[in-house]
């Protein structure tokens, strides 16, 4: 007999830079043999429609899916057991050159993924759920008519983790709503002491790998990439319905 430690929930996020790992049992048992979870309706909707699992791509790349949790801003699990990030192919490659820049740079850190795909179903329960006026959701939410570039696995949101997997002081959480969350205040902010050299530095490294990549990212989210403009994410791939 022996003893075997496994994990009895997911990942639990303590404070807004810091990931624990996930609570354990002790249990005794004469043999252990893994077994697959099955693979999602969503997870097999994205396979057959040619998006990548990252990871295949590069296994060194850290995944936390924020809405496959309750751990995000609307607090509802929309992703069900999904827990891998699937992008379109070339978007992934991109994805994986940003990691080599940065590790290249730093071989202690690693892009952290809290978002790739979004299929356009779930931006719809998004927008549903969130509650404020409209034209305040539509600074920080596209509106599912006209689509996001997240709804074509062209768009990605991340951050950067240590070695341990805990995420660099960016100054505010992920999905933060507010203007402590936009790179084109960053400036004033900092004179104002709402944000440190060191949350900013942060910032642009993560700006620097992903733009060598071929990814520019939006003035309102610090965490939010595109690998293209939406009339190309059209032109180029599929809606994810």
């Amino acid at each position: 007999m022996f003893f075997v430690l496994f994990s009895c929930k997911k990942v639990a996020k303590v404070h807004e830079n810091e990931i624990i790992s996930n609570d354990t049992m002790l249990v005794t048992t004469p043999k252990v043999q893994k077994v697959m979870a099955p693979i999602s309706a969503l997870e097999k909707k994205l396979i057959t429609a040619g998006l990548v699992n990252i990871q295949k791509l590069d296994a060194t790349i850290l995944v936390d899916l924020k809405y496959s949790s309750v751990d995000n801003f609307v607090g509802v699990d929309l992703y069900g057991n999904l827990e891998k990030a699937y992008l379109q192919p070339d978007v992934a490659k991109k994805l994986v050159k940003a990691q080599h820049l940065l590790q290249k740079i730093d071989s202690s850190k690693t892009l952290l993924v809290y978002d790739a795909v979004r299929p356009k179903s779930v931006q719809q329960k998004m927008w549903n759920t969130l509650k404020m006026p409209f034209q305040e959701k539509i600074k920080f939410l596209s509106n599912p008519k006209n689509h996001s570039i997240h709804n074509y696995g062209a768009a990605v949101d991340l951050t950067i983790a240590n070695v341990n997997g805990i995420a660099l002081d960016m100054g505010t959480p992920f999905d933060h709503i507010g203007e402590l969350a936009h790179p084109i205040k960053e400036a004033l902010l900092l004179k104002q002491g709402r944000i440190t050299k060191q949350q900013i530095a942060n910032r642009k490294l993560l700006r620097k790998v992903m733009r060598y990549a071929g990814f520019f990212n939006i003035q309102t989210e610090w965490w939010h990439f595109n690998s293209c403009r939406k009339p190309i994410a059209k032109q180029r791939y599929s809606l994810l319905e």
